[in-house]
């Protein structure tokens, strides 16, 4: 991800710089694809205003933040951001989640395997399709818990990646990320 600072009517020093930055990656934890963010900070008649452009993979989002601080604008405009690229995350998700559903009419079937030629012997494997949630690891050991099946599958929010979680006994987990 590229990150454009630009100042207007003050000098931007290395501590706001890195600030803007740190506070940039912080964002990434939601959204990975993002390509470029554009962060404009102004100093106009005492207000510190700041303006954050971001461009992702398809979605372009704005916010505009201005407070008295310019610490505390550039937290109001990333906060906004942020609220817009989950806003835009749930959307994006739900819309998948709708289309698998509808994707697959049988959600389970079972299958005969031939294992041995001579023998004729076969096995069956049972297979059961499941579109995952989206959480993170304490909601899948809080849903695992509540539950009486073994392991979940899930879609992990921070690594945007499915997740196979399986409880070996009350205390004791074991996680699988591809």
């Amino acid at each position: 991800m590229q990150i454009t600072i630009t100042a207007r009517h003050f000098e931007l020093t290395k501590a706001i710089r890195d600030y803007v930055e740190n506070a940039c990656l912080k964002v990434t934890k939601y959204f990975d694809h993002i390509i470029h963010m554009h962060v404009t900070l102004a100093l106009e008649n005492n207000r510190n205003i700041c303006e954050v452009s971001m461009q992702a993979s398809r979605y372009s989002l704005q916010s505009q933040a201005e407070a008295m601080d310019m610490y505390l604008s550039i937290d109001m405009a990333l906060d906004r951001i942020e609220t817009q690229i989950k806003k835009l995350k749930d959307r994006v998700t739900t819309h998948q989640k709708r289309a698998l559903k509808e994707h697959f009419q049988t959600f389970s079937r079972a299958s005969d395997i031939l294992v041995n030629q001579q023998d004729r012997a076969r096995k069956t494997v049972k297979t059961k399709r499941v579109v995952p949630e989206i959480m993170d690891v304490q909601d899948a050991m809080e849903a695992i818990d509540a539950s009486a099946e073994e392991f979940l599958i899930f879609k992990n929010v921070e690594t945007d990646r499915l997740n196979v979680l399986v409880k070996k006994d009350n205390e004791h987990y074991k996680l699988f990320e591809p």
